[in-house]
């Protein structure tokens, strides 16, 4: 299992992976939980490799605290991911305790969370909105998440029996992508999201499936939009297909290398139509 017990060996290695330094994918992917120096999950076996939980909160009426405050954490981070609450909408505690029937104590620790993962944002005389993302944010989190997810791919061959990558792979055929092509593109949302699940999962390491959740919750609308220009589709799943064929080959650092090279394929069409997306 790959686990840096010290920060110094965390930072190290995301540098000699990325050529960026440590901070900037903390500030980016700021919901990590982690405690430095010695990098360790503050809410040890109270997270999945898939859905990391906020640090519980310890008071005399703890276990109500612990409840109530992920609870509302993960509704709030669904609502703002998806943007039913928009970018620049403001988070009033006083209505969002009413609407749980939590206090408003309970609702200030899930919008410090929050901020933590860079869903929030507080402003001056405003108080606490949704993040709005600017241009050059969203391209140095596609490049956070370039390394974040080739480092999962090549962890994941490591750690993971090789025929679980082919089963993933025998579901990308001609089938399957012509109905994507044809306009399903909730197939392909669905069976890409089955897989960055079982890859979070084989990864094994709670730290790089924090990050990743973060970058995923600051960027889901955006991945969406971005699968709808003109080829991107198709050029996903090719690249999938070879992601996965050298993930069934056992082969880590070319699977890593093709996972980092079609993620920045996504880049160059986000970039090519980022008026009509952002």
């Amino acid at each position: 299992m790959l686990f840096y017990q010290t920060d110094r060996e965390f930072r190290a290695f995301l540098a000699s992976r990325s050529g960026q330094h440590f901070d900037q994918f903390i500030r980016i992917a700021g919901g990590m939980n982690v405690d430095i120096p010695d990098v360790r999950l503050k809410h040890d076996g109270l997270a999945s490799p898939t859905e990391p939980g906020p640090m519980p909160v310890r008071r005399k009426n703890g276990a109500r605290a612990n409840r109530e405050t992920p609870q509302l954490v993960q509704e709030l981070r669904r609502r703002i991911s998806e943007h039913e609450i928009l970018p620049g909408g403001k988070l009033k505690d006083q209505e969002l305790a009413r609407e749980f029937g939590v206090s408003r104590t309970r609702v200030r620790e899930a919008l410090a969370e929050l901020e933590l993962r860079g869903l929030v944002e507080r402003i001056p005389n405003k108080g606490a909105v949704a993040r709005r993302l600017e241009l050059p944010q969203v391209f140095e989190i596609y490049d956070v998440r370039e390394v974040l997810e080739g480092l999962a791919v090549r962890r994941a061959v490591e750690c993971e029996d090789p025929h679980v990558w082919q089963e993933f792979l025998d579901t990308y055929d001609e089938e399957f992508e012509r109905k994507v092509v044809g306009g399903d593109i909730e197939l392909y949302e669905k069976e890409f999201t089955r897989f960055r699940n079982k890859l979070i999962e084989a990864a094994r390491n709670p730290v790089l499936a924090s990050m990743l959740d973060s970058v995923q919750d600051q960027t889901q609308i955006i991945m969406r939009r971005v699968l709808v220009l003109p080829g991107r589709v198709e050029r996903g799943i090719r690249d999938l297909r070879l992601v996965l064929k050298a993930m069934a080959d056992g082969k880590a650092e070319e699977a890593e290398q093709l996972r980092r090279s079609g993620i920045r394929s996504a880049i160059e069409d986000l970039k090519r139509y980022q008026r009509f997306v952002l």
